[in-house]
């Protein structure tokens, strides 16, 4: 199995109780404990991230197998420190992954296939997830809202102001760039 072509990134902003890194293929020799991600993924068999994890608590290290969504730079691959201290999240060509580092079976795919980029709001507590229409967004208890529609094809952030997020979307019928702005407490549409 080989990574995912292109670049990966790592953001560590969140405080997280957990070491890991992205290894360049899977090992010959498999750990104890090894995870995919998907389950039963046939995704794997076109490529994968593999990340060697280690947790903070006596628990051994483990390793994750992330499955690739696609082979294209566009779409990140990487890992991100969490809200949540405990948990890594692992986006493999854009495919998402928010993976318990202390009971690694138990793991969450973000529905965006594919994500587009990923931004941590540490001062918000939240980790967005960007698609083609909306937003969608992490938090310490896990998923704390997924914005409504917001463009037709591409979502750009602009900036963020306070608890309010700024951006811009394309809608279809004008054919114009459209501003929108979020509420980064509720996901909601803000003045």
């Amino acid at each position: 199995m080989s990574s995912p072509a292109g670049a990966s990134s790592v953001d560590l902003g969140f405080p997280h109780l957990w070491l890991a890194e992205i290894l360049p293929a899977r090992p010959v020799i498999l750990p104890a404990r090894h995870f995919v991600y998907p389950r039963n993924a046939e995704e794997v068999e076109r490529g994968a991230l593999e990340v060697l994890v280690r947790p903070s608590q006596s628990a051994q290290p483990f390793l994750a197998t992330c499955a690739l969504g696609f082979r294209d730079p566009a779409v990140p691959t990487g890992l991100w420190s969490a809200p949540n201290p405990h948990e890594i999240c692992a986006v493999s060509g854009g495919y998402a992954y928010m993976i318990d580092s202390t009971v690694p079976e138990r793991f969450t795919m973000i529905p965006y296939r594919p994500v587009l980029q990923v931004r941590p709001v540490v001062d918000a507590g939240l980790l967005l997830f960007v698609g083609h229409r909306g937003i969608f967004a992490w938090g310490a208890g896990g998923e704390a809202w997924e914005s409504e529609k917001l463009s037709d094809e591409g979502v750009t952030l602009a900036a963020i102001e306070g608890n309010f997020l700024r951006g811009v979307g394309w809608d279809m019928r004008t054919d114009k760039e459209t501003r929108f702005t979020l509420d980064l407490r509720s996901g909601l549409r803000g003045a």
